[in-house]
């Protein structure tokens, strides 16, 4: 088991993030005026809520954890990359930086929904 922060077990960490942040988005994205996907996103985020029984009306991320150790920074840039890439892959947008709700646009810099942390 790997244990994460005061002694907990990283899975309930990564949940307990997924639970918060899920939460945050979900009041921004009701609450934004700009964006053109907005009722689509609500859509599909319900949808997916409605067909898990573990959620009661909304999911955002999926349900399993995976979590793996990011060793070097070569292995955290790839992840970012991934990331970053997937509304790219999705056709959602031509460029990382121009999905509004991804980090994607810190890096690039142009402003982000939210302000990031850095930890080294």
């Amino acid at each position: 088991m790997i244990v994460g922060s005061k002694g907990r077990a990283l899975d309930k960490v990564v949940g307990e993030m997924k639970s918060f942040t899920s939460r945050a988005l979900r009041k921004m994205i009701e609450n934004h005026q700009g964006e053109s996907r907005k009722e689509w996103l609500i859509w599909m985020m319900k949808r997916a809520g409605t067909k898990n029984g573990n959620n009661n009306d909304w999911q955002f991320w999926q349900q399993n954890n995976h979590p793996i150790e990011l060793l070097n920074d070569e292995m955290f840039h790839q992840k970012l990359s991934y990331i970053h890439n997937n509304p790219v892959e999705a056709g959602f947008v031509e460029n990382q930086e121009d999905w509004l709700y991804s980090s994607a646009r810190d890096f690039y810099g142009q402003k982000g929904l939210i302000e990031l942390c850095y930890i080294i």
